[in-house]
Order: C-alpha cells, then sequence, then structure tokens
C-alpha cells in the first residue's frame, strides 16, 4: 500500500463521503475511489459499505483506520525531521484544540506567530478537550490544546495560557451578593458533557452550592454559541469563558452576576513518542513567551 492510498482512506473514513474527501484532496472522484479499491482488491477486504449517498466503515475498515492514521503520522514525523535542516523557513503542525482556544483564543497567536515566520503553516480542527486527547493519542496531530484537565502518560502537557470563567445571564442579578438560593432557582445551559467548559462550569456549580439535580436539568447544547445565544434569548444562567462573552457584555446582551469564580489553565499537550520538530517546540515558546 501507499500513502497515498492511506491518506485517501483516512480522508473518506473521517468525511464519510467520496467527492467530498476528493475535493478536500484536490484529485478527482475516479481517483480516489480508486485508491480505494486498489486497497481492498489487494488485501482482498472490503473497507466500506455504501449507505444510500454517503458511506460507512466496516469492521474491518474501523480496525484499519487508527493503524493508518499511525502510519500517516510517522511519514509526517520522518518529514518532519529532515525539514529540521532548513530552520524555521518552512514546516507544518497539525492542531485540533477545543472549541474556545480554537476560536477565541488561538487565532491571535497564529497571526502574530506567521508574522515572524511566514513559511510556517498550520491545520487547525475543533473538538471538544475529551476528543483533543483521543485524536492526540492515535496519531492524527501534532499538538493539541484543551482546557480540560488531561493527564495520561502518553501525553506531555505544558500550560500555555489561562482564562477566566463568568456567571452571566440575559438580566442582572437579583441581588447582591447572589444567594445559594437564587442559583439553584434559575434554569441553567450547559455545554456537552466531554468538554472543558462543562467540567470547568459543573465544578463550578458545585463550589456555588447548586445542587446536583440543577445540573441534570439543564438545556445542554453543543457549541459556546449555542449556549451563548440561548442564555441571550433568557434561556436561562450559564458559565462561559470570558474571552466567549466580551462582546455580548459590552452590548449588555448578557449580564455578569458578580461571582468569583477559580481561574482555569489552558494546556498543549504532544504525545510523548511523536517527533518535536523546531516548528513545533518554536510555536510553544512564542505562546509561553506572549500571555494573553
Amino acid at each position: 500500500m501507499t500513502p497515498e492510498q492511506l491518506r485517501v482512506f483516512v480522508t473518506v473514513a473521517e468525511m464519510e463521503h467520496m467527492t467530498r474527501a476528493a475535493q478536500v484532496l484536490n484529485m478527482t472522484q475516479s481517483t480516489a475511489s480508486a485508491a480505494i479499491a486498489a486497497l481492498e482488491n489487494r488485501h482482498e477486504v472490503k473497507l466500506f459499505d455504501r449507505v444510500g449517498r454517503g458511506i460507512a466503515l466496516t469492521q474491518e475498515g474501523r480496525a484499519f483506520l487508527p493503524e493508518a492514521r499511525a502510519v500517516l503520522a510517522q511519514i509526517a514525523e520522518a518529514e518532519a525531521a529532515l525539514a529540521e535542516t532548513r530552520g524555521l523557513a518552512r514546516g507544518h503542525i497539525r492542531m485540533i484544540a477545543s472549541q474556545t482556544i480554537a476560536g477565541y483564543w488561538l487565532p491571535p497567536h497564529l497571526a502574530a506567530f506567521r508574522v515572524r515566520f511566514p513559511g510556517i503553516t498550520f491545520t487547525l480542527d475543533i473538538g471538544n478537550s475529551e476528543e483533543a486527547g483521543a485524536q492526540l493519542r492515535a496519531g492524527g496531530y501534532d499538538l493539541a490544546f484543551v482546557e480540560g484537565h488531561i493527564d495520561e502518560a502518553q501525553l506531555v502537557r505544558r500550560q500555555v495560557g489561562a482564562d477566566r470563567m463568568r456567571l452571566v445571564s440575559a438580566h442582572p442579578p437579583p441581588e447582591q451578593p447572589v444567594r445559594q438560593t437564587s442559583l439553584a432557582a434559575q434554569p441553567w445551559v450547559l455545554r456537552e458533557a466531554g468538554s472543558g467548559t462543562r467540567s470547568n462550569a459543573q465544578a463550578a456549580m458545585t463550589g456555588l452550592g447548586v445542587p446536583p439535580d440543577v445540573v441534570e436539568a439543564a438545556l445542554v447544547l453543543p457549541s459556546n454559541e449555542a449556549v451563548m445565544s440561548a442564555v441571550e434569548a433568557g434561556a436561562g444562567l450559564t458559565i462561559l469563558s470570558a474571552h466567549v462573552i466580551a462582546r455580548s457584555l459590552a452590548t449588555g446582551a448578557l449580564h455578569d452576576w458578580g461571582v468569583t469564580l477559580p481561574p482555569r489553565a489552558f494546556y498543549a499537550l504532544r504525545h510523548r513518542d511523536h517527533h518535536v520538530s523546531r516548528a513545533m517546540r518554536a510555536f510553544i515558546d512564542h505562546l509561553e513567551a506572549n500571555p494573553p
């Protein structure tokens, strides 16, 4: 099998659509289909089932996917090792970050770094903290950025930033200081389980004495923007990053309830066994030297 066939297989598996995968890979659909067919015919195995207009991995395809990702990661590491001789004139960093970091904190850092090193390019995907850690372990990325607590022997963790959480709603608090009974009486809107924002919010609610049944009854939404829109519409209280709600606070769409919450750290994660390129090292150093 060839690296090109593996790239096609992984991309098709991730997008679950042959035409869209071919567009991402900048090739024709027939070329992508031929690469998959070559893999299947050579090894006498079926990797995909056709489901309506889409496709889905077979059991054999699901078993092969992490192996294919690992091989591609090793190829990328070998290429990165060769690129070391070119210094920081060229390089590529594959990253996955949680929504808050990818949408608000990281882009200004990427822009500033590119001014200094225009030859370094980035691929940035978004997943919650739990997903980011899993993808990094699977070998699909060079770096992951999370706000959730991930402590695993396979991963090296470095703090690169910090954040403040804010308790907000569409209306001002009923009193100051805010009483525990007022918090428990309000409906809540939270992120999905597995996100760093959800775990930090839930920990903060516990610290404020909000009963567990209030957490269980919360409206759960899959993104910061969805949570913020619902809260602005009067759906209840939430706890979100100061980065996320800054504009809404400035316009008066949201009101801060003035409750002091513990800060949370932003972490950069890398796989302990993967090659650390000069571009990766320079980018982490840049983040640590330029705190928010």
